[in-house]
């Protein structure tokens, strides 16, 4: 039987009859851009991150670009982002004109490292960026201590982490601001792009609410050069189906990395995640490390068990990034990283029995 890394058909199978419904409700609605589904998406993922206010928009990292933007971050201010994430944290600083100043993680959780950040910041910083990821809380209270001591914002780049927990707090909730991306394959996914923002401060809110539609909270006035980075009517009303299982969806997934953590403990070379006391992670990706990444991969491959890596470049050193300054390509733990990851399949949807033949086939190949 192959075993796909992430299974995307079986969640409308669980919900048809309900995401069908909410279809019908969209289309004899007669309203199909910001209309009641977004509205009452943006009240309930608010009530279920813990903040004020949330706003819909196009995708995830347009989310953190207006975040960045809202707060007045652009040409000649640097903002400090983890070296080992994927290349839309970085892009995200680059579209707003500002500089991403990387900083490598702690080797444990793969999540930027407090300890380096002091040592990064200059007087053209302007935030902090901590990604929480593989749906792991980045440390966020030694982060919001040095922000506070410098005067910097603090945004979360929450992709990866819906429902995830840092002492007992959700994601989305522990910065000033939150950049969340609801693409598919996230734990929280749409059926296509979408995006949101959530914060506690209603002035970043509602310049955020401006800058998603061409810079205009009323028709036809226009304050700022905006973008069109809306949440789309018909992907909100299959969110707010799919927000009501989350909390279920995140629990199946817990079981899977109990599972993997105690069956593939002791196996020769291979590093398993580690989860501080402090972290409650919602695992959207379960990944290991091992030297001879590419082998195993094609091993498994080969068993037709589905791999992924995340990620095989580390955006200092991607293309998009070849003009980064010589102290940006010297980020070996990123690096490293990069080498030797490779995920797991991780879903919902993944069967214990699939579970185990994943973690048999392991031990038989590696032991």
């Amino acid at each position: 039987m192959k075993i796909p890394f992430l299974d995307l058909a079986s969640p409308y199978e669980e919900l048809k009859a309900e995401l069908d419904e909410a279809y019908a409700r969209f289309m004899r609605s007669g309203w199909y851009i910001l209309g009641k589904e977004v509205v009452s998406f943006e009240e309930e993922y608010a009530a279920y991150c813990g903040t004020e206010f949330c706003v819909g928009v196009g995708n995830g990292l347009e989310a953190l670009h207006l975040i960045l933007r809202a707060c007045g971050i652009g040409p000649g201010h640097e903002v400090i982002v983890p070296s080992n994430t994927y290349i839309a944290t970085w892009l995200a600083v680059s579209h707003a004109g500002a500089v991403p100043v990387p900083v490598e993680p702690d080797p444990r959780t793969y999540n930027i490292d407090p300890a380096r950040i002091e040592a990064a910041i200059t007087p053209l910083t302007r935030a902090i960026l901590p990604v929480h990821l593989y749906g792991q809380p980045a440390e966020m209270e030694p982060i919001m201590k040095i922000a506070g001591e410098y005067g910097l914002k603090v945004i979360e780049d929450a992709a990866q982490a819906q429902g995830a927990c840092y002492r007992g707090r959700r994601s989305g909730s522990l910065g000033h601001a939150a950049g969340h991306s609801f693409y598919p394959g996230k734990n929280l996914g749409a059926f296509g792009d979408a995006g949101a923002v959530t914060t506690n401060d209603a002035e970043l809110a509602g310049r955020v609410r401006g800058l998603r539609n061409y810079g205009s909270r009323k028709k036809y006035y226009n304050d700022c050069k905006g973008f069109n980075s809306r949440l789309d009517e018909l992907q909100a009303a299959f969110l707010r189906v799919k927000l009501a299982r989350l909390d279920e969806w995140n629990r199946r997934r817990k079981d899977l990395a109990g599972f993997y953590l105690n069956s593939l403990a002791g196996i020769p070379d291979l590093t398993l995640p580690f989860v501080p006391d402090w972290a409650d992670p919602v695992w959207h990706i379960f990944v290991v490390r091992h030297p001879d990444r590419d082998l195993l991969a094609q091993r498994l491959a080969e068993a037709g068990i589905g791999t992924l890596i995340h990620y095989p470049v580390p955006p200092h050193l991607s293309g998009a990034f070849a003009d980064g300054n010589d102290a940006n390509r010297k980020l070996p733990i990123a690096e490293n990283l990069a080498a030797t990851v490779l995920s797991l399949p991780m879903g919902p949807h993944l069967m214990r029995r699939n579970a185990e033949q994943v973690a048999g086939a392991l031990r038989e190949i590696i032991c």
